[in-house]
């Protein structure tokens, strides 16, 4: 009796180990996925910012290795500055029509595209993808637009912050923005995950914690507490790594919602931050 009770247990066990490796292997070939989610809720661009009654210019750009990307460039008459925007991994840019109100409220111009993959951009999402997308907006502010890089923010919000990190680590700007960010993927996953060897498995990283070190622009920090999605002690983390000058605004709300309970907040960190970023630089707008 306990010989059959023995034998079916190692069974059991077998079968749900081979279950696990089958979920592992699930979760390494999928992980793409399972980071960038282009198709939530939807990659139709559902509006424009005339919506919100804001002047816009469609951009077509082409990235280094032929992907074509689209964007909207969102003018003000005299700008203070102008947000290279980069949004999170759910969605389109038609989603993100209330930061782009609140950044002109600010006077700023903003330049916002939608990675390889997701909304009209063609393509699929991959790290090294929204690096070069990244790249190619830069191009077009700097080379198209002829805007001088002193005079380019580079904000990016959630996963958009890892993207704008890099950039950061790449050229010079007047500040960065990293609103809801992480250190880095294997971070977050351990943390949500802590049954899964992700560290292992990782095959995409954006890693910002390993660029902050590099950065030598003004950066600003925003994140709250009540963040479903990212925990607050990524953006603590990131803060410790960054070097001066640096600040951090503390919002409230969730990961989604934080922008729309903390307005007044947002904005108020935003605006204290670029009258820094325009005063270390020798002018104040």
């Amino acid at each position: 009796m306990l010989e059959t009770i023995v034998k079916t247990l190692g069974q059991l066990l077998l079968i749900a180990g081979a279950l696990y490796l089958i979920f592992l292997l699930y979760v390494y070939w999928n992980q793409g996925n399972m980071v960038h989610l282009p198709d939530m809720p939807n990659r139709r661009l559902d509006t424009t910012p005339q919506q919100i009654d804001l002047d816009y210019e469609a951009v077509t750009l082409i990235a280094t290795d032929g992907v074509r990307l689209n964007g909207w460039f969102v003018p003000v008459a005299k700008p203070r500055a102008t947000v290279l925007f980069f949004h999170g991994n759910a969605g389109n840019i038609s989603h993100r029509l209330d930061t782009l109100e609140l950044l002109h409220s600010l006077n700023l111009a903003v330049f916002i595209i939608d990675y390889r993959g997701y909304g009209e951009s063609e393509g699929k999402p991959t790290e090294e993808g929204l690096y070069r997308d990244a790249e190619a907006a830069w191009d077009y502010l700097t080379e198209t637009r002829g805007i001088p890089t002193h005079e380019i923010l580079l904000f990016g919000r959630s996963l958009g912050g890892a993207v704008a990190a890099y950039l950061a680590e790449h050229h010079s700007a007047l500040g960065l923005v990293l609103d809801s960010t992480f250190t880095s993927v294997p971070e977050v996953a351990a943390q949500l995950y802590p049954w899964i060897p992700v560290r292992i498995l990782t095959r995409y990283w954006y890693d910002t914690g390993s660029r902050l070190p590099n950065i030598e622009i003004p950066v600003l920090f925003i994140h709250s507490p009540d963040d479903e999605v990212i925990p607050f002690s990524h953006s603590q983390t990131l803060y410790e790594l960054a070097r001066e000058p640096k600040c951090f605004v503390e919002i409230q709300g969730g990961h989604n919602t934080g922008l729309l309970e903390s307005w007044e907040t947002y904005r108020r960190g935003w605006d204290k931050f670029i009258r820094f970023c325009l005063q270390q630089h020798g002018s104040v707008k």
